[in-house]
């Protein structure tokens, strides 16, 4: 096969922008035009341009190469040449800056920063920046330069997208809105499942009466999943990889024109070809599926033999065990591979589904059949002529919604989780909140919480999204990643396939056992006695009380040690906390250990606002620790000028993305000044203050409005590279 030798076509071993080139090249030297690649890997936001005739033939060409491949996403301002055409282009949110000048002697120069290259102003005869998913050409050869719109509209009219665009794709059709028979075994399903009444409080019921998730504090106390006294569903065993300067965050709020939950479904051939001689595909304007949007897709996919669909059951026999679930997993990754392979009914569509459980059947847990299949049909080059969807009943958060994507689900019918919200509305503990309405705001909330999770990777298209695996696990067993994770970072080992049986076999009998289902409180969010272990539990915090208030070193030694944690199974939370100082040297003498108070201007606080804490506890700390010679930090909130050259003054003032209270008199007060670009607890997410916290005090701090909630930005709106950052700072 000559295709063969054009593999490997992505060098591994290369940064972001060595893999965008290496495909660039592979687009280029198959017969596009370089304009024409990078439109391809690098579209504007075409979803958001007005669906006007001078429009259509620009959003038809987009629109058809997003049949073949899916957006190259992330902040970028991309330089490009085939050895006679230049060009530059920015990508669909135009967060990065792109300059340029053109001369009347013609030099084009461009660049990201204001002032980059001195020019006689008498001799420029065109300046500016290129807006959002904008290019540049110029053509060396005959001194052409080229602006965005004659660029789009040479290549939205070399052919007929509009024509190929309608006979490849299907859009799935209006469905009306969904009314709910409540099956009589939710709770037997909820139970199997590893809902928590726990969760039903906390996070589904606020999503089914407002349509978005709950605001909650910042940080989790908890055991990492590995570490839990608890059981904990699988996802929690992952979490989604961050880089701040050099992938920052989007904001989903002020950046939603640029983002887009859209997504294909069906085969995806050869991208080297053009025409309308393709597989068809299935057009959704959103990952989550309603129940008649399910049915209107099975419908169709029996109606359409170029659609052919294969359900495929993802349980296993209670019978066979915990080894069952291994069996199970070969079972169902095999016949993905037949079903895609078959002669007569290639399936361009794989629905797996757990609904099929019952007293003698239990759910494989959907994230390990997504990841098993996805990553088998990779293996086996088959992944691009199917499109995974699946039918279950495990999703009840975003997170887990967001990790089956990750791992390659292009549709998720949460089919449980809608009947869950909706039984929440029937029987009265949603106010007003009819059983259509609940579910329908779950998927709102759902939506919103997906677009949340992308914004914080840097990535604006649910295309871009799927598949990436931008994850990494802490606590799973190396069989088990081989297995369904291939590539995902997991550096400590940990539970293995058996074990994760046993979890799904204890679930399954509880749901089904002589007793009854019942859902359990494990006190994830809230400490329980006998429950989940929290760090800052009634015992701490009462142990540090009476520190305090008895000013006695011995019950401060013995807070100290209930905070430690070292080697202590039933407290261990995270990794450190299994590990101890051992060493075969000589202690050293005191003489040469640095005085204490040199090693006390080492000392700082972690950053804190006025406003999370309050104004008494705020300015203690900044007194105990200018006493102290160490430094407060003052958080991102302000802090009460009346305080600055005092000893209540925070050496540290933190610049955070909201930019609250921060003004000349603050920054000069400081010894030192913190640029937050993320926190710690929350990467990429920025922060809320209730409308409720903003008291006339706060509000005055933060220049802000009293009962007006106050949002701080995913990024920095002025910081989306690392030249940004070197602007600030300097």
């Amino acid at each position: 096969n000559q295709i063969d030798l054009l593999k490997p076509v992505i060098d591994d071993s290369g940064s972001d922008s060595a893999m965008l080139d290496n495909v660039l090249e592979l687009l280029v030297h198959s017969g596009r035009s370089l304009p024409h690649a990078i439109a391809m890997l690098a579209p504007e936001a075409w979803e958001m341009l007005p669906d006007t005739p001078e429009n259509r033939a620009r959003r038809d060409f987009y629109a058809y190469h997003a049949t073949l491949m899916e957006p190259w996403d992330g902040p970028a301002a991309l330089v490009f040449s085939d050895g006679r055409t230049v060009g530059i282009t920015l990508d669909r949110n135009g967060l990065r800056p792109m300059r340029y000048h053109q001369t009347a002697d013609g030099l084009l120069v461009a660049g990201s920063e204001a002032g980059f290259a001195h020019l006689p102003e008498e001799k420029i005869i065109k300046k500016g920046r290129l807006g959002p998913g904008q290019m540049l050409l110029l053509d060396t050869a005959s001194g052409t330069v080229l602006d965005d719109t004659a660029i789009k509209n040479k290549l939205a009219h070399q052919a007929d997208y509009g024509d190929w665009l309608r006979k490849i794709t299907v859009p799935l059709p209006p469905q009306p809105a969904d009314r709910f028979d409540l099956p009589p075994d939710v709770s037997r399903q909820q139970t199997a499942f590893g809902y928590t009444a726990e969760e039903l409080t906390v996070v589904l019921r606020p999503m089914a009466a407002t349509g978005a998730e709950p605001i909650g504090s910042m940080g989790d106390d908890t055991p990492i999943a590995v570490l839990s006294r608890v059981d904990r569903p699988l996802h929690h065993y992952f979490k989604q990889r961050f880089a701040q300067v050099t992938n920052p965050p989007i904001d989903p709020l002020r950046e939603k024109s640029g983002m887009s939950l859209k997504v294909m479904l069906g085969r995806r051939e050869n991208i080297l070809l053009d025409g309308a001689h393709r597989a068809a595909q299935i057009v959704l304007d959103s990952p989550i599926l309603r129940p008649t949007e399910f049915r209107a897709l099975q419908n169709l996919c029996a109606t359409r033999p170029d659609f052919h669909s294969e359900t495929l059951s993802a349980t296993f026999p209670v019978a066979e065990g915990a080894d069952g679930l291994r069996i199970g997993l070969e079972r169902l990754t095999a016949q993905a591979e037949a079903a895609v392979r078959a002669a007569d009914t290639r399936a361009a569509i794989l629905l797996l589904s757990d609904r099929a459980i019952d007293a003698d059947t239990a759910p494989i847990p959907i994230l390990l059949a997504v990841g098993a299949v996805h990553h088998r049909l990779i293996k086996t080059g088959l992944r691009s002529l199917t499109s995974i969807v699946v039918e279950t009943g495990a999703v009840h958060d975003v997170h887990h919604l967001a990790t089956l994507i990750g791992y390659g689900a292009e549709a998720v019918h949460p089919y449980l989780a809608l009947a869950t919200a909706a039984k929440l509305a029937s029987d009265g503990k949603l106010k007003q909140v009819s059983p259509v309405q609940a579910a329908e705001n779950l998927v709102r909330a759902l939506k919103k919480g997906l677009l949340k999770i992308m914004s914080k990777a840097g990535i604006s298209t649910l295309d871009s999204y799927c598949g990436a695996q931008i994850f990494e696990s802490i606590g799973l067993g190396h069989d088990v990643i081989d297995r369904c994770f291939s590539g995902t970072p997991a550096n400590f080992g940990g539970v293995s396939l058996a074990q994760l049986a046993e979890t799904v076999l204890q679930r399954h009998r509880t749901a089904f056992g002589a007793s009854g289902p019942r859902l359990e409180s494990p006190g994830w969010f809230k400490f329980k006695r006998g429950g989940e272990y929290h760090g800052f539990n009634p015992q701490v915090v009462k142990t540090l009380h009476r520190a305090v208030k008895n000013e006695s070193a011995a019950d401060y030694k013995h807070f100290s040690a209930l905070t430690r944690r070292q080697n202590d199974a039933d407290t261990a939370a995270t990794p450190i906390d299994g590990l101890s100082i051992q060493s075969d040297r000589q202690p050293i003498s005191i003489d040469e250990v640095e005085p204490v108070s040199e090693i006390l201007r080492r000392f700082s606080t972690a950053a804190i606002s006025h406003g999370a804490i309050s104004a008494e506890a705020h300015r203690t700390l900044a007194i105990a620790m200018n006493r102290l010679g160490g430094m407060s930090n003052s958080g991102e909130g302000g802090e009460d000028p009346a305080r600055f050259g005092t000893e209540a003054n925070s050496a540290i003032k933190q610049v955070a993305s909201g930019r609250f209270g921060v003004t000349p008199a603050y920054l000069m007060a400081a010894k030192e000044l913190q640029i937050k670009m993320a926190q710690g607890s929350k990467p990429g997410e920025g922060g809320h203050l209730p409308g409720h916290k903003v008291t006339a005090e706060i509000a005055a701090l933060r220049h802000s409005t009293p009962g007006v909630g106050l949002i701080s930005p995913p990024p920095h709106h002025d910081i989306y590279s690392i030249e940004d950052l070197a602007q600030l700072i300097f």
